[in-house]
């Protein structure tokens, strides 16, 4: 008999748990037949059990790419919890949603709207499709060099001199916890007839406690991308793909998907996510409110320590709401960075942040923290505070490299691309230019490597950004500046990371042959 309430089932994942132990020999994919072949070291730090559950495409377990059975009724769990018509399960995580959404979306030479601190799953996905990018600058906040969302006037404007744009994409919430207007922005999207594209990686949790922003298919998305792993119960790389409305083409969206996802996906992570789904479905607003409330502890505390200050609801364009279970601490007026910072609480205190920028630390605080971490939490910014003593002494900003203490004096972040910014702190108007080439045409076009100081001006051949949270600073096709490069060096200096770059000293760059 079924349950009273659906959101009880967990059908992919009785049928994993059932196949798991149905005793048989077995001759198929992976090599190590159920864990019998797996090796000893990986045994003792995993246990036996998680191997006999890794399991391919048996006909009890159904297909993720023609779904009919078990997989299917998960996925349409699924959509009921989350307030979706259609929902697609992602073992490639959000990066492989992103990049299906704009191929399903644009073809070669389309245009899409879209902000210019995107992922770089979004350029990912327009060298895949080969579509045009229209980039509108988000609104920047230079007292906590962080990007809030792009505005609908920016939004209205792009459409207004682009009509013909085939899709716009927005990131909700950013990395940071910052929403914007998004339902005005859906409006607008909407009277080209057009649909909103929305990255929400990092709020799958909005739908289940009402003091949490508005999720983006309640706020008008027709197409939203979830990192379940990011703030609910799932594996690491489990995401989900949701559809609302008839402005998304689903059987074109189900071919988008088989080019990024892998033929053989796992289900340890595709059970993950029926189980996150019921999880949150079942007990979304109790643990939410728990979380809620840690969060606000943090907040309370670290407030109150001296030298420090923490991200809040700030009435400025582009900031209409923050997600109050994601914690931003400043600490540059401690006199060090937040890379400094990052390293002194990971490798002293036994804290870790989620993403040290070069003036703040942000931390997730999901379900799965406790009192005791947010305890911990508060401890580590008292004794780092109290070690620095006060923060405001002559080499506090040399901490980890001796860097400068405020490296992003004379360029901000934007998210983690840069905006030029006048002497009084505004946004400069400059934004970014406009790649030369699309995407798509530079990456597949000859380069070359030169020398750091030979590349300025020149057309970039390569994906680079910090990582996390994996923002670009160059794409493929961009000129590059010497303020983008002497970002990305202040960046290593800090202690920061870079990827994409095939010299990770920065020493030289390859760029589009001329």
């Amino acid at each position: 008999m079924s349950p009273a309430n659906p959101q009880q089932q967990t059908p992919l994942l009785d049928a994993l748990r059932d196949r798991t132990n149905h005793h048989h020999s077995p001759f198929y994919a992976p090599g190590h037949k159920r864990g019998q072949g797996i090796s000893g070291p990986l045994v003792d730090l995993f246990g036996a059990a998680v191997f006999r559950s890794d399991l391919p495409e048996l006909p009890e377990l159904d297909n993720l790419f023609n779904p009919e059975g078990v997989i299917a009724e998960a996925q349409n769990l699924a959509a009921s919890a989350f307030g979706a018509e259609h929902t697609r399960f992602l073992a490639n995580g959000s990066t492989c949603g992103i990049m299906a959404a704009i191929v399903a979306t644009c073809g070669p030479g389309d245009k899409i709207i879209l902000p210019r601190n995107i992922h770089q799953s979004a350029i990912s996905g327009l060298i895949l499709s080969g579509a045009i990018p229209i980039f509108v600058n988000p609104e920047y906040n230079p007292d906590w060099d962080i990007a809030n969302s792009i505005t609908p006037e920016a939004a209205a404007a792009a459409l207004k001199q682009h009509p013909d744009a085939k899709a716009v994409m927005v990131v909700y919430p950013t990395y940071h916890g910052v929403c914007g207007d998004l339902r005005a922005i859906a409006k607008i999207t909407h009277q080209y007839n057009i649909p909103l594209l929305v990255d929400e990686a990092h709020g799958a949790h909005f739908n289940f406690h009402p003091d949490l922003p508005e999720p983006a298919l309640s706020a008008g998305a027709d197409l939203t991308v979830q990192s379940i792993h990011k703030t609910l119960g799932a594996m690491t790389q489990a995401s989900m793909l949701h559809v609302k409305g008839d402005r998304i083409d689903i059987k074109k969206l189900n071919r988008a998907l088989q080019l990024v996802q892998s033929t053989s996906p796992s289900y340890l992570l595709l059970a993950s996510l029926d189980a996150a789904r019921q999880q949150i479905a079942l007990h979304g607003k109790e643990l939410m409110m728990q979380t809620l409330d840690l969060a606000a502890k943090a907040r309370s505390h670290i407030s109150q320590i001296p030298g420090l200050s923490v991200l809040e609801p700030l009435n400025t364009p582009g900031f209409v709401a923050l997600d109050r279970t994601r914690l931003t601490v400043k600490v540059s007026d401690l006199g060090i960075t937040g890379f400094a910072a990052d390293e002194i609480l990971h490798s002293q205190l036994a804290v870790t942040a989620e993403l040290p920028m070069p003036q703040h630390l942000t931390f997730i605080i999901s379900l799965g923290n406790t009192a005791s971490d947010i305890d911990n939490l508060v401890k580590g910014f008292q004794n780092l505070t109290h070690n620095l003593g006060g923060g405001h002494g002559d080499d506090a900003g040399t901490t980890g490299g001796g860097q400068d203490a405020h490296p992003t004096r004379k360029f901000t972040l934007c998210g983690t691309g840069i905006l030029p910014v006048l002497e009084n702190g505004a946004r400069s108007l400059l934004g970014f230019p406009t790649p030369s080439l699309c995407p798509r045409e530079a990456f597949f076009s000859p380069a070359e490597t030169v020398g750091i100081d030979q590349a300025v001006d020149r057309l970039s051949a390569e994906l680079i950004c910090p990582y996390p949270p994996g923002i670009p600073v160059l794409m493929p096709g961009e000129i590059i500046t010497s303020q983008a490069l002497d970002y990305l060096q202040h960046i290593l200096a800090a202690g920061g990371k870079i990827t994409g770059c095939s010299d990770p000293r920065l020493q030289t760059l390859r760029v589009v042959r001329k």
